[in-house]
């Protein structure tokens, strides 16, 4: 069956998300999965802010899925640093646990939330604390994995949206990204070549799991259907 594109504006999925969330009686949680690169991050800060601005208060705010990277002393420990990223690099039973917590947590009640600091690579504590926000959006290369400690992630998720984009576009971006990070050029290349373009596969083949497959072009958001 051959797909179309349908161009989906912001303000259509923040309204969308708006109007489910009002329809909720604990916290909404969003979860937006795709690849490294995808720009996951830009459509995440994006609605947040879109949410906020539109209500005139802090109503929304993002649980990214990189503050439970496992440390890096952790990693080097088992011989690990160079494959960060990758499915097993993360603390996913407390991923999980603090997925379930964000959501049951009552609203008013702070609930602290950890981030990754891409300057030291390491995560934070507690990076930000969700308080009366009603609306979580939670984002991740693996939000979508069935296999092992990754299959419980869906289960406190209300929707997830799926942000696709082209490899050749993904190996451009995270090339840049490691070198604007430190890492020499060729260095750069292993890490991309090596780790990141086999996640980029493994996690495309979760997007048919997705509640909504939305592509970008020219600044723009598009949804497949058909």
């Amino acid at each position: 069956m051959t797909r179309t594109s349908v161009e989906k504006p912001l303000r259509s999925l923040v309204e969308h998300l708006r109007i489910r969330a009002a329809g909720c009686a604990r916290r909404y949680v969003l979860g937006i999965a795709g690849p490294p690169g995808a720009g996951k991050s830009t459509l995440s800060k994006a609605i947040r802010d879109d949410l906020n601005n539109r209500a005139g208060a802090r109503i929304a705010e993002i649980a990214p899925m990189d503050g439970f990277h496992l440390p890096g002393a952790v990693l080097r420990a088992t011989g690990n640093l160079e494959r960060k990223g990758e499915p097993h690099t993360f603390d996913v039973a407390a991923f999980v646990a603090s997925l379930r917590r964000l959501r049951d947590t009552p609203l008013g009640e702070p609930m602290p939330w950890p981030t990754f600091d891409r300057a030291i690579e390491e995560p934070t504590p507690a990076g930000v604390v969700f308080d009366r926000q009603e609306i979580a959006i939670a984002e991740g290369n693996y939000l979508l994995l069935s296999d092992a400690a990754w299959s419980g992630v869906r289960e406190f998720l209300d929707e997830v949206w799926y942000l696709d984009v082209a490899r050749e576009v993904i190996e451009q971006r995270l090339l840049r990204r490691h070198i604007r990070g430190g890492r020499t050029p060729e260095a750069a290349k292993i890490k991309v070549y090596d780790s990141d373009l086999p996640n980029a596969d493994l996690i495309a083949d979760t997007s048919h799991r997705a509640d909504l497959l939305l592509r970008q072009r020219g600044g723009r958001y598009y949804a497949a259907q058909g």
